[in-house]
């Protein structure tokens, strides 16, 4: 790193801050439903259908953002994306008793929101020598839990004790700051001029003559059943299958949250260690199979509550793995896209999870649910392409 660099500590604590502020925004309306369903009238399906608006914007525009920051870098990226879902949480805190309204404003949200999944990981990549970017990346993805666990704490309190209006405005507030905060401190990481990368073949589609990117887009979306699986039911199983009481089943899977955290963090600092990306990311698939298998057989016994909560943190392990190769493999004029596809089909499988493993559920159980499951991380373990890994040295 030059003397005139900045700090990349800086950078992967500005890209988490722009991270998990969006991820509060994008959750908001998600711990809103019991206030929408009991205090506004809303039926579940209509509160349900308004807490999916941020994450349908988000979904559909994951790509086009990619070539956003491949062509403009990260701050702008950042910084645009960030004030878009600024002026959303505004407009909704405005127009809080339409709830079309409401519907275009987290949407709109949503379009923003997505730049700052794909900004944040490629500050982490540009910023991090190789040997460090397995950590930092991890470190990066617990944006993610840390901001379900802020909207968790804030927006149910706020909405009850003052008024949905001033809860969206504290939203906007905290969206606001990490604007700021992107514009004014963010740096982009170095690439060299196009021309320079022209001649190295940096501009050139990594798609074409590799076929990594796509057999990484494959396995983890493949990966995230499993993990959308527990994260939904595991709140619901515990409530109704092992008859625990509504608040020590919230305060157990609420934990979970930080457990998953540490375990992309632990995951990311071995693939530091052991020079590879691909090698630890095949192990967790074959940790995530093994540990859903168990689950379902052990599910009427009590060690099933011990594994559905090992679940939780083998199941988000490879986030980060598969990110940072991604970046990797996708260089500084195409991971953009890259990384922008990566989230759209694990966003497009997860959205399918609650619905279709719901329905396995009320047809043979949780045990067969969970069993049947286990089979997606074992068939992402051949997917994953560890015998053609090129890990940078630098």
């Amino acid at each position: 790193m030059r003397d005139a660099d900045p700090n990349r500590w800086l950078m992967l604590a500005v890209g988490m801050f722009a991270q998990a502020s969006g991820t509060v925004f994008a959750n908001a309306a998600a711990f809103l439903i019991p206030y929408f369903h009991l205090e506004r009238g809303l039926t579940l399906v209509q509160a349900g259908a308004l807490a999916s608006m941020a994450l349908a914007g988000t979904t559909v525009s994951l790509v086009a953002w990619g070539i956003v920051i491949d062509r403009l870098g990260e701050r702008v990226s950042l910084a645009g994306g960030l004030a878009i879902v600024t002026a959303a949480a505004l407009a909704a805190s405005a127009l809080a008793d339409s709830y079309l309204a409401l519907a275009a404003c987290f949407f709109v949200g949503g379009l923003g929101l997505a730049s700052t999944n794909s900004a944040s990981g490629r500050l982490v990549v540009g910023w991090f020598p190789a040997r460090r970017r397995g950590t930092a990346m991890g470190i990066r993805q617990t944006a993610l839990p840390l901001g379900v666990g802020a909207a968790a704490l804030m927006v149910p309190v706020l909405v009850e004790r003052v008024d949905l209006p001033a809860t969206l405005l504290v939203v906007a507030g905290l969206c606001a700051v990490a604007t700021l905060a992107s514009a004014l401190l963010v740096v982009d990481a170095p690439r060299l001029p196009r021309t320079e990368a022209a001649d190295l073949g940096q501009l050139q589609n990594p798609y074409v003559a590799d076929r990594r990117l796509l057999r990484i887009h494959a396995a983890s979306a493949l990966l995230v059943i499993p993990q959308f699986t527990v994260w939904t039911y595991m709140l619901v199983w515990l409530i109704d299958e092992r008859q625990w009481a509504a608040a020590a089943a919230g305060a157990l899977v609420a934990s979970t949250q930080l457990l998953g955290a540490a375990g992309r963090i632990g995951v990311g600092w071995w693939s530091d260690r052991a020079g590879s990306r691909m090698r630890p990311m095949r192990l967790v698939a074959v940790a995530a199979a093994v540990t859903m298998l168990a689950l379902g057989v052990l599910e009427p016994t009590p060690a099933a509550v011990a594994l559905i909560v090992l679940a939780t943190a083998v199941t988000v392990a490879d986030n980060g793995l598969a990110f940072t190769s991604v970046a990797e493999i996708g260089g500084p004029y195409w991971s953009g896209r890259a990384l922008g596809v990566q989230n759209t089909g694990q966003y497009l499988v997860s959205a399918a999870v609650p619905p279709v493993i719901g329905a396995l559920i009320a047809w043979q159980g949780y045990a067969a649910a969970f069993a049947l499951v286990a089979l997606f991380p074992l068939l992402a373990v051949a997917l994953v392409p560890v015998r053609s890994e090129r890990v940078p040295a630098t």
